[in-house]
């Protein structure tokens, strides 16, 4: 994980929040908001393959956009979707031998969110749907051999993903935060006789306009 790309990103949204003001409070009678979402991951990779299986948890940076419509005007149902760039992988150990994997991905959630306000300008936003993300860069590397090679273009990894996401939210006027977690149902590694699939769990903050 790039600390500095987290520093430089949380910047950027606090210098938008003093911009925003109070009129951009995401109310039930709002049928469209849009978002900034910064957040960490924590990853795994759960495979047959005991090369493959990065069972400890690797971190990694979620960035985006999201944009949401409410579904109808009789309850605070949302549809939300976007765009994220998100850090996945995993490690682990393999014959003795110290092994981690980027896994780094382009994602386009697609959830639906329930709004419950429960003080005045503080709601709560459980959500649930799925996602699919396409891979555009990481590197698997073994430390023992000092030998590393791209995730992708290696014989190891698939670049699609997909699965399922569980998560709940928490907004004050703009401010926001949720945690998640998904669960990758797509097979990930190139071997059609092994099964390898991703599992994330995120905390992230942004706004809401």
């Amino acid at each position: 994980m790039n600390l500095k790309r987290i520093i430089v990103a949380f910047i950027g949204i606090i210098t938008v929040l003093p911009s925003m003001g109070q009129a951009s409070e995401f109310y039930h009678n709002e049928n469209i908001y849009y978002g900034i979402r910064l957040g960490l991951g924590l990853a795994t990779v759960n495979s047959d393959d005991p090369e493959l299986d990065g069972g400890s948890m690797q971190a990694g940076l979620n960035l985006g956009g999201v944009i949401g419509f409410q579904l109808s005007d009789a309850a605070p149902v949302y549809l939300e979707s976007g765009l994220i760039y998100t850090e996945k992988g995993g490690k682990g150990m393999y014959q003795g031998k110290k092994f981690t994997f980027d896994l780094n991905y382009l994602k386009m959630p697609v959830i639906a969110k329930y709004s419950s306000e429960i003080y005045d300008d503080l709601s709560i936003q459980p959500y649930a749907g799925g996602y699919l993300a396409m891979g555009v860069g990481g590197k698997i590397k073994n430390y023992a051999d000092k030998e590393s090679q791209a995730s992708f273009s290696s014989s190891k990894f698939r670049r699609f993903d997909g699965g399922l996401t569980i998560g709940c939210g928490i907004q004050y006027q703009v401010l926001y935060a949720d945690i998640a977690y998904e669960f990758g149902l797509s097979n990930i590694s190139n071997d059609d006789f092994e099964s390898s699939h991703t599992g994330c769990f995120y905390i992230n903050c942004g706004v809401n306009f």
